[in-house]
Parts: structure tokens; C-alpha cells; sequence
């Protein structure tokens, strides 16, 4: 079997890839993976029956094409195009109900509206040839309600332009055709903006690798290509430098911040026989180790793997305009087609006839329908934004309301990501001696933790010190007023108070203090919890949401901060492939999951959720993974965006039954039900009346999210 990736132009939802995807597998000797979220054919094909030409067809027979090259937007271009047309339009048909000036000569009036409406219609040409395509190939979509509501409502204003020749003119909907076009090229314009692109995601992670690496042959380093290194090779690695592939420490001691795998701000110790992992940061020390993993088996390798995955793995969401529609459309059609039929069996002219089946499609033309979905999500995104929240795409705005869990990364997520000092305990000094004599000493070590003390200190003078030694994984020591002061773990300090146990089994860190082996006290060190989490956990179980701690940290830290917040269910000790992995099992167990994190081990996991919120001061491969950005940095953002999606969704199922409610009640009318008793057809003002209600409705109720309280 042969393979071949094939770029896909005009498929506009999830819809549009399953129905390709069905086309394409009929064929004997073809197996195709259609992906939606890269526009993307993955074709097997048996090269004996099956040529390139031949795969192509079915896509252009489908209604969707092969792009040669990377397909251009041309969408911005499109809206303004719309909009210079537009604007016109509607001040001719608007301006004179207000008493602004128009042109007063009917038939001049109504062909400006035809030559003003023809180049809006030709920018928005795709919703009638992907609309009616799908239409022909019996699964309608958003793009074919747009396609028959606008056309039938063209069609007919075309009619009463052709009759205004020497008379007044009546029946024109030219502005209902160009404002539906305009707004929809509008909503589809800012969706593309904010979509997410986990290619970028992906290049971002590739660059965490060096791309070259100090290759140690006979006693010297040479600096080699990355993609020459071979498992069992020798490296070398300075500090400052990253580790460029994984492999197992030969020679040397150091310390690596592993926080892109981890998302632990601590770095972690390495000596002879300890494992290190390319991409990671080597900080201090000068090292040597053997190289065990190169190319797509590192560790780096395999979290980009999972992000590719587990975005092509997402499953499109169904629309529920589409839905209707699929019912709807035909359902109109027959009527029309029926109406016309009986009219002309009872003996009626080909005017009246015309009439007839025109106005059914003109009153249940899905205009309002159209606008249900984008008006709303317009709305509902554009208020996220100023509420400092980001939603990239209208899929992630319709999942948000299902959320029953929420997934939180610790540090950095419900914490500030940077270690203090939490806890200052005296045993035979004063509080101010015991900081003073562990900031002073610390001081000279280049340690995060010695960071937190010496900032806790402040600006106030230090003590002088001599014989600095940092023992790298155990502590510091030097001379302090002639007393030998170290600061570190019990083998080294050579004491072990309850002091310390008891901080460990807290989550915390103890830095234990001693003056010639005389324990003056214990430091408490730890991440703290960010203000907003507590309050954000509470809320999130008030709306029946269950949360969830994810970490990489060890049990009793995770432990010790989600009771602090109020979090029941703990998950500790997980590597950025085991997030994914507990990811899925809460999907297969029924959950909507949403995951919230902000560093690149984040990233899998974000992208496994139904929907992933990374935090805004995260990295930028977090942030390119998610769904929602946080743009603010504050977790009660996730409240706010669930609550917000609901209220938006709440709308659009409102806006769909009421356009749907506008469109069906004058359909009998129009058919001519009430013509043989009454001599009643339906009036063309009635039509027009009906449809801007329906559509001043639908947006009016849109404009609502901006009020309402979240």
C-alpha cells in the first residue's frame, strides 16, 4: 500500500471530514483518515488500482478540493469586500424607513440593490458551492442553509426587480441576502484568528533540543549535528548547556532543571549513573554521559508525538443548526415543491404558481437560522476576550458547557510556580539569628531554595562569611563569627529534629541549620497556593464540577496543597505521558474533562482533554496546546469561562427554536392555505416582517450575553 498526505480546501466542520472520509474509503483500495483540525487526508491506496487522479476526483466530486500548496486565507480580503457593499445596501433599504434620503425612482432603486448585492454574493461564492454540493449529496450543512436561504430570497427580490421596470417595486430582500453573507464571513474571519495551531505548539517543543552536540572521541570534544548522535555515544555538556539527547551520567555531578518534563520548579540533582533527559537544562556542573535515546525515541520526542495525536484524535463536535437543517431543508423543498403542484393542478397561471413557491421558500428561508450559531458565539467569545479569556474556536465555546471534571496541574496552576519560605522554627537561637545566618550564607549559592531565603531576608545587612562550599544534593556550608554554619539535609548537617520530619510529611521542604554541629533551627520551604484557587475549587463544586489534582510532585507535597484548597481527589507522582494516560481513562469513564496547566508537560495532556485551559503565564507550547487561555493568569477564570459557555450555548438553542418558531408559522400562509376561503396569499411586507423578526431576535438575544452576570 501506498501513502500519500493530501491538503483539503472547503471542508468547513467536522461534518465535512466524516462525510469525505465515507466517500473516499468506498473505494476498493483506499483507506483514508480525514482530520478536520489540519484539514488533512491521510491516503492508503493500493498503487496497482488506484491512481493519485483517481483519489482526487472523489474529493472534487465530494464538493472539496486538493490544494497543490499551503492554502491562503483569503477570508479577511472577503469580509471587506462584503462589508463596502454592504453598508450601501443597507442604508438603500434601511435609510428612507427613518427618513434619511434615497433614491426616489423605484426601478433605479431596485437594480442599484441587485448591482450592490451580485459582489457581496461573489465573496461569499464558497457557501454555494460547498452548500449545494453538500445538498446534491443529501447531508446539508450550515453552508447549504446559508446557500438556499440566501439565493431564494435573492431569487425572489431579482423577480420584483424584473417586474419594477415601468412599475413600483416590491418584493426586495437584497439587503437579507448581504447581511447574512457579510455576518457569516465575519464569524468564520475571527474564528480563524483565534484557532489553534499545534503545528507552531510543535515547532516550539522541537526547538527545546539543541541542534548540535560536543561529541567526545579520543579524549576530545567535537560538536556534531544532533541527528549524528548514535546510541552509546559519549557526550559532553557545559553548564548553561541542554542535554541534547537522553542517556545515563558517566562522569561529573550537577544539577538539571527538568521543569519542561516535570513542571517542578526544583532542580534535580545529577551524579554518576543518574539518568538525564534531552531538553532539559544543565545548570551548574560539567558532565559526561552516555547517550541511550537519540532521534524519535526521547523523551522530548514522544510528548511531541502525543500532542500530534492527541489533536488529530479530537472528535468534531456536531452542530446543532446542522442538525435541524439536515431536517428542515428538505422538508421545505417538498413544501415548496407540493404548494406549486397543487396550485398548478387547480388550473392557477405561472405568475401566481411562482409566486407561491418562491414566497414558501422566501418566509422559511433560514436566514435567522444562519445568524442563530455565529451571532451568539460572536457575542460569547468577544465578551470572553474582554474578560481576559480566549476561547480559539467555536468547538472549544460548545464544549466548555458539558465539563463535568476539571484537571489541575499544581505548580504553576494552583501555585505560584516559585518557592518560599513558608515556616522559620528556632531551637537554640532567635528567629532573626537563624535567618540571618541562613541568608547570609546562602547568599553565594546559586540554588532556587537559597534564592527563597535570601529574598525572605529582604534588603537588611548580611553577615560575613568565609569558606563558602556548596556540596552539590546536600547543602552549603562556610564560617560565620568563627562557627562553622551549614545548611542542608541530615547527612549532611549531621542532625535529624522532628522539626523537619514534620514539615516533610507537610509537603514542604526543611533546610536545617546548624552552628559546629549544634542545631540552631529549622527553614520551611515551599510552593505557595495562588489567592484565586480556593475559591475557584469551591465554586467549580458548587456548579456539580468535580476537581482533580495532576502532578508530577510527590504525594505528600500534592497532598498537603489540595488540602489547603479544598481538593478531595489527588493524582501524584505522573510523568507528562502517564497525565495523558490518566486523561483518558476519566473520557472512557464518561467524564468531560477539561485540563488546566501552564508548563510543556502540560502539553499532552492538555490536548488529550475534551477541552484544555492553559494558564496565561505558562509556556508557549502550553498555551498553543490549549483550547481557552487564561490571558490573565487567574484560575477563576476557569469558573468564569464555564459559565460563560453555558449562558452562550443556553442562547443558541433559544435563537435556533425561535428561528426555527419564525420560519415554520408562516410556511402554511405562504403555501396558500388560506387562499380559498379568504383569497389571502401571504403579503410580501408580512414575509418581510416575519423574517426581521426573526433575525432582530435572534441577534437581540445574542446582545444579552453582554448583561448577563457570570
Amino acid at each position: 500500500m501506498e501513502k500519500v498526505i493530501l491538503k483539503i480546501g472547503g471542508m468547513t466542520c467536522g461534518a465535512c471530514s466524516a462525510y469525505l472520509q465515507k466517500q473516499l474509503n468506498k473505494k476498493a483500495g483506499i483507506k483514508a483518515n480525514v482530520n478536520i483540525a489540519t484539514h488533512m487526508a491521510e491516503v492508503f491506496y493500493d498503487a496497482d488500482t488506484v491512481t493519485l487522479s483517481m483519489i482526487e476526483k472523489i474529493v472534487s466530486d465530494s464538493g472539496y478540493k486538493v490544494l497543490q500548496a499551503e492554502e491562503k486565507s483569503y477570508l479577511k480580503q472577503k469580509l471587506i469586500c462584503a462589508l463596502c457593499f454592504t453598508i450601501p445596501l443597507f442604508y438603500l433599504c434601511m435609510g428612507p424607513m427613518v427618513g434619511l434620503p434615497g433614491i426616489s425612482n423605484p426601478t433605479w432603486n431596485a437594480v442599484i440593490q441587485l448591482l450592490l448585492t451580485i459582489p457581496v454574493m461573489i465573496a461569499g461564492y464558497q457557501f454555494y458551492t460547498v452548500g449545494f454540493s453538500k445538498l446534491i449529496h443529501l447531508s446539508p450543512n450550515m453552508d447549504t442553509l446559508v446557500a438556499i436561504g440566501t439565493l431564494a430570497s435573492f431569487l425572489y427580490s431579482l423577480w420584483g426587480t424584473l417586474k419594477a421596470f415601468g412599475h413600483a417595486s416590491h418584493h426586495l430582500y437584497y439587503e437579507s441576502t448581504a447581511v447574512i453573507i457579510t455576518l457569516i464571513l465575519l464569524g468564520r474571519f475571527l474564528e480563524q484568528r483565534s484557532r489553534g495551531k499545534t503545528g507552531n505548539a510543535i515547532r516550539s517543543l522541537m526547538n527545546l533540543s539543541p541542534k548540535t552536540a560536543l561529541l567526545i572521541i579520543d579524549g576530545t570534544e567535537i560538536e556534531v549535528p544532533l541527528e549524528d548522535v548514535k546510541v552509546g555515544d559519549i557526550l559532553a555538556v557545559k553548564p548553561g548547556a541542554s542535554f541534547p539527547v537522553d542517556g545515563t551520567v558517566l562522569n561529573g555531578s550537577s544539577s538539571a532543571d527538568e521543569s519542561m518534563l516535570t513542571g517542578e520548579s526544583l532542580p534535580v540533582s545529577k551524579g554518576i549513573g543518574d539518568q538525564v533527559f534531552g531538553g532539559t537544562l544543565n545548570q551548574k556542573g560539567y558532565l559526561t554521559y552516555r547517550a541511550e535515546k537519540v532521534g524519535s525515541d526521547t523523551v522530548i520526542s514522544q510528548i511531541i508525538r502525543m500532542v500530534e495525536e492527541a489533536s488529530g484524535s479530537k472528535a468534531p463536535i456536531a452542530k446543532l443548526a446542522d442538525v435541524i437543517s439536515s431536517y428542515f431543508v428538505p422538508a421545505v423543498f417538498a413544501i415548496a415543491f407540493l404548494s406549486a403542484a397543487i396550485w398548478a393542478m387547480s388550473g392557477k397561471d405561472f405568475e401566481f404558481i411562482l409566486q407561491i413557491f418562491i414566497s414558501v421558500l422566501v418566509i422559511a428561508c433560514p436566514c435567522a437560522l444562519g445568524l442563530a450559531t455565529p451571532t451568539a458565539i460572536i457575542v460569547g467569545t468577544g465578551r470572553a476576550a474582554k474578560m481576559g479569556i480566549l476561547f480559539k474556536n467555536a468547538a472549544a465555546l460548545e464544549q466548555t458547557q458539558k465539563i463535568d471534571t476539571v484537571v489541575f496541574d499544581k505548580t504553576g496552576t494552583l501555585t505560584v510556580g516559585k518557592p518560599s519560605v513558608t515556616d522559620i522554627l528556632p531551637v537554640n537561637c532567635s528567629s532573626e539569628e537563624l535567618l540571618a545566618y541562613s541568608a547570609s550564607l546562602e547568599k553565594f549559592s546559586e540554588h532556587p531554595l537559597a534564592d527563597a531565603v535570601v529574598q525572605k531576608w529582604g534588603e537588611k545587612p548580611l553577615l560575613d562569611v568565609t569558606d563558602f562550599e556548596a556540596v552539590t544534593g546536600l547543602g552549603v556550608t562556610g564560617i560565620i563569627h568563627e562557627k562553622v554554619i551549614k545548611i542542608g539535609n541530615p547527612s549532611f548537617t549531621g542532625v535529624s529534629p522532628k522539626e523537619a520530619e514534620a514539615l516533610s510529611k507537610e509537603g514542604k521542604t526543611p533546610l536545617i541549620v546548624t552552628a559546629d554541629g549544634k542545631l540552631l533551627g529549622v527553614l520551611g520551604v515551599s510552593d505557595t497556593v495562588k489567592q484565586s484557587a480556593k475559591e475557584t475549587v469551591k465554586a467549580l463544586m458548587t456548579m456539580g464540577i468535580t476537581p482533580i489534582m495532576l502532578t508530577g510532585d510527590n504525594e505528600n507535597t500534592a497532598r498537603a496543597i489540595a488540602n489547603k484548597i479544598g481538593i478531595e481527589q489527588v493524582i501524584s507522582q505522573v510523568l507528562p505521558h502517564e497525565k495523558m494516560e490518566k486523561i483518558e481513562i476519566l473520557k472512557a469513564s464518561g467524564k468531560t474533562v477539561a485540563m488546566v496547566g501552564d508548563g510543556i508537560n502540560d502539553a499532552p495532556a492538555l490536548t488529550a482533554s475534551h477541552i484544555g485551559i492553559a494558564v496565561g503565564g505558562g509556556t508557549d507550547i502550553a498555551i498553543e496546546s490549549a483550547d481557552i487561555v487564561l490571558v490573565k493568569d487567574n484560575i477563576n477564570d476557569v469558573v468564569t469561562a464555564i459559565r460563560l459557555s453555558r449562558a452562550t450555548m443556553k442562547t443558541i438553542r433559544q435563537n435556533l427554536f425561535w428561528a426555527f418558531g419564525y420560519n415554520t408559522l408562516f410556511i402554511p400562509v405562504a403555501a396558500g392555505v388560506l387562499f380559498p376561503a379568504f383569497h389571502l396569499l401571504l403579503n410580501p411586507m408580512l414575509g418581510a416582517l416575519a423574517m426581521s423578526l426573526s433575525s432582530v431576535s435572534v441577534v437581540s438575544n445574542a446582545l444579552r450575553l453582554y448583561r448577563k452576570k457570570l
